[in-house]
Order: C-alpha cells, then structure tokens, then sequence
C-alpha cells in the first residue's frame, strides 16, 4: 500500500511538471496573433514580396504597442503616448487588426473576426480600452512611418529587346524593390555581393550540370526525399518562416515584451533581405536555369551540352536568378535567431508549408536549416549553387546587421562576411 501511495504522488508530481513544462511553452498573445497576421498576410492578394513588408509593418506595431504599455525596452522607432495599466492583450489584438486592414483590405471579414474573438476574452474595463487606443495609435504611427517607403512605387521595368522582336510580356516582380527605403540596413545595395561566375568558368559548368541533373522535372537523380524537400520550400510566402521564429519565441522563460521584438526585428530583416536581393538580382540580371539549359550552346563553354526541352521541377520565379531569395531569408532568420537565443540551447526549428499539405520539418540546428533551404531551391531547378551560396552569405549579413542594431549579439560569434563566387 505505501509504495502504491509512493508512486501515486510521484506519478502526480511527473504529471506536474509535464503540464507547467507544457504551459510555460504555449504560446502567448503575441506569438498567436503572429499566426493568424502571417496567414491573413499571405493569402491577401498582395503583390508579390508585398505579405513580406505587410507582416513586418504588422509585427513592429505590434511591438512598439507592447513595449510602451511594459516599458522592457527603449522606444525605438516611434514614441506613444505613456499608457500605464493599458490592456497588453487588447493592445496587440488592436494595433494588429488596424495594420492589417489598412494593408490586406480584401481580408477585412477575416481581420474583424479575428479581432473580436479577441476582445471577446478580456472583460471591458478601462485596462481594455487603453489597450486598444495603444494599439491603433502604434498602427498609425507605423503605417505613417512607412506611406513613402517605395512600396507603391510606380512599375517602370523595361523589357530587354530590340526594335520589333518578341519577348515574353509577363513582367518580372519586384524590379522596383532596389528603390524602397530598407526598414534596418543603410541602402539597398549595403550587401551586394560580387558577380555570378564567368560562363567559361569551371565553376559555372559544375553549376549548370549540377542543377540540369538535380533540378530536371522528370530527373531520375532526385530522390523521393529531394523532391519532398522541393515541393516543401516552393512556397514563397512568409507563413513558412514565421513558424521557425515562433520556435523559438514558444520555448520556456520567454517574455511577451521579448517576444513581439524579436518578430518585429525578424520580420524587418526578411523585408530588408528582399530589397538587397532584388538590387542584387537586377543589378547583375543573370540568367535562370531554364533559359542557360536551353541555350547551353552559346555560353562558350564546351563543359556545358544544351538541353532545348530541359524544364524546372517547379514554374520559375519571375525575377533574375542571382543570388537566391529564399537563401537570403533563410540565413537571415536563423542568423537573428541565433544572436536571440546566444549561449542558450536553440530549441528544435519547425516549419509547415502551404505548397505541402500535412507535412511538417524540423531542425536541430540553424546550419541544417540553412542548407536545406538551399539544396530545396537547386532540387526546384531554379537556382545555382554558387546562388545558394552567395545569398546565404548575403541572408547572414542582413542578420548580423539587424542583430546588432536590435537584439544582444552572442560574444564569440563570427561576423559573417560576404561570399564573392569564384570565377576560374
């Protein structure tokens, strides 16, 4: 009977402290709302790159809310008026729906729902209705701060052509992006990297033939797995990074004040390593894959044997090739991470993705991450590996920079620096 009594209570106990383990990891306002502003965002209709600049707009609000209400921090980007015993919980709730209809208004159905599920738990007291005029005040604030960022700026791509003969009339995206002002970095072109490899490089011939066999439709050298692994990363939205952040804001002992800064900060560099990508990319203006294997005759390489009906495993992005976009995300997420979490253990990263349904990967450290993401954009067919390499290298910068600018960077921690492709 005693030990039976014995291990009851040690039974209970067990039970204890799995659930406050549990409780301690669950998410908080911040990281939930993080969930539905990244899924309203991105299934928004916006233009593409456009749910990238909207979430993090969104997730500065958010924190520049928290912060005046908890005082954590310093103000950074703008200054509200003092709210002391304002509702943080309305706060977030409010500074996210006015940031998301004024940005994504084909969801405002969605957004109102959202938003009034969320008042609908906190009782109406004048703690609430601070909370929301905090809230929309840090959304005005933001969305002001961001009316002339060059988002909306007019499209002026020109076609490379010459006088009566036919291109394609499908214009590229983001070709005005190296015009916005960046929210962290001091200029678009901060980060631009070094050329892509010379066409008559040994470099460029172990490029192309690596992704003309890896990256073919129906290649029968890519794995099953390769190909799962493709599928997965052939989503270009942000729903598919905000997961990996939220990783890390869902481990045990993190504050809610710590955590809408770290999105806010993580959101801000994802924007700002778009815009250095695309100065990169229409700066240098390098060929896809599709168009190199497809013309693998002229590039003056004899190591390099056309293909004229090669295509892609997935449709290619309508931008240049050089460097990789999902490559310069990639690293700078896990490069902010890594600053954020410093000598701590970095929880397991996960990540689901609207292009594979139901399935859901994982990583125990921030380079798996990293290289995954760009072997994924190779098993796609739509990028090199020098690519893969110089926007990884560009993403750790981007990170670097926004980390030391916002979060405690880790002593001892390399200073990223930029790869520039061999060429011979």
């Amino acid at each position: 009977m005693r030990t039976t009594r014995r291990h009851s209570r040690l039974t209970c106990v067990v039970v204890a402290v799995t659930l406050l383990a549990a409780a301690l990891a669950q998410a908080d306002v911040v990281t939930d709302w993080s969930s539905t502003a990244g899924d309203l965002a991105s299934t928004g209709k916006l233009p593409p790159g456009g749910a990238y600049r909207a979430i993090a707009v969104v997730q500065t609000a958010v924190y520049e809310a928290v912060n005046t209400i908890t005082k954590r921090y310093p103000p950074e980007r703008v200054k509200l008026d003092a709210a002391p015993g304002a509702s943080v919980e309305a706060a977030v709730a409010a500074a996210n729906r006015a940031t998301l209809a004024a940005l994504v208004p084909v969801q405002q159905a969605a957004i109102d729902k959202a938003y009034q599920a969320a008042l609908a738990t906190l009782p109406d007291t004048p703690a609430k209705t601070a909370g929301i005029a905090v809230g929309e005040q840090a959304a005005t604030a933001l969305l002001a701060l961001c009316a002339n960022d060059g988002f909306d700026a007019p499209e002026s791509y020109r076609p490379y052509t010459t006088p009566g003969v036919y291109v394609p009339t499908i214009l590229p995206d983001i070709a005005h992006w190296p015009g916005r002002k960046p929210w962290i970095m001091a200029s678009a072109d901060q980060f631009r990297p070094g050329p892509p490899p010379s066409l008559t490089s040994t470099v460029w011939a172990r490029d192309y033939n690596e992704i003309k066999a890896l990256g073919a439709k129906q290649s029968t050298q890519r794995t099953t797995e390769q190909t799962a692994i493709a599928r997965f990363w052939e989503a270009r939205v942000p729903t598919i990074y905000l997961p990996v952040v939220r990783s890390v804001a869902t481990a045990p002992g993190r504050e809610l004040t710590q955590n809408a800064r770290l999105f806010a900060v993580a959101t801000q560099a994802m924007d700002d390593a778009l815009i250095a990508v695309a100065d990169a990319k229409y700066y240098y203006n390098f060929w896809r894959p599709i168009t190199a294997i497809r013309n693998g005759d002229m590039d003056g390489n004899e190591a390099t044997e056309r293909d004229a009906s090669w295509v892609p495993l997935i449709h290619t992005p309508m931008h240049p090739e050089y460097p990789c976009a999902h490559c310069i995300l990639s690293a700078t997420v896990a490069t902010v991470l890594h600053a954020e979490v410093g000598v701590g253990v970095m929880p397991t990263l996960r990540a689901t993705s609207p292009t594979a349904p139901g399935m859901e990967r994982s990583w125990t450290t921030i380079e798996a991450f990293m290289q995954e993401v760009a072997n994924a954009r190779i098993y796609d067919g739509v990028h090199y590996r020098t690519s893969t390499e110089v926007g990884t290298a560009m993403g750790k910068q981007v990170g670097a920079w926004a980390a030391a600018k916002y979060l405690q960077v880790p002593q001892g921690s390399p200073s990223p620096t930029l790869v520039t492709p061999a060429t011979k």
